[in-house]
């Protein structure tokens, strides 16, 4: 079988600190690797696209919340995990563009209301379809079997890892 970067740097440890396991390592290094793999493409598939990753996280979760794709700044804030400062930096961005708009809420004025505008749910109708069409070919490798079973595996990590929200 050949080896990987993960198993170079795991059979190192074992070689120079016998005594430690160090089974975990592989693991770990290769979805760190993969990771930084991922991050690299989108990186670079968004900036062919015009957009950043702070915009596409704000708009996809508007998106998301379905119609008529409005959110709170403090729940758009809680989703970015953010603080307040950076997700108004990010606002006051997408409302310059046209993406979004912001309005007091009626009831408690102490809210915000952030709203996709048609022109920002066009941008990122255009922009999710076009990045994942260009990620899905990341799991080529993998048959549909097998990424339901990689989808599995690291569900059942995430949710080990990952406080229940309720």
């Amino acid at each position: 079988m050949r080896q990987d970067s993960a198993d170079r740097i795991q059979a190192a440890w074992r070689r120079e600190l016998p005594r430690l396991d160090v089974d975990w390592i592989g693991a770990h290094t290769r979805v760190v690797r993969i990771a930084r793999h991922l991050q690299r493409a989108r990186s670079e598939t968004l900036r062919e696209l015009g957009i950043d990753a702070d915009a596409l996280d704000v708009l996809a979760t508007l998106r998301r919340a379905g119609a008529p794709y409005r959110l709170t700044a403090g729940e758009l804030q809680r989703s970015a995990l953010v603080t307040s400062g950076a997700i108004s930096q990010r606002l006051d961005k997408l409302e310059r563009a046209g993406f979004v708009t912001r309005r007091p809420d009626m009831d408690d004025r102490r809210l915000v209301q952030v709203e996709l505008t048609n022109r920002g749910r066009r941008e990122i109708d255009r922009t999710v379809e076009q990045l994942l069409t260009r990620e899905s070919t990341l799991l080529a490798p993998f048959s549909k079997r097998e990424r339901e079973q990689l989808e599995r595996l690291l569900r059942q990590w995430l949710l080990h890892l990952e406080p229940d929200p309720e």
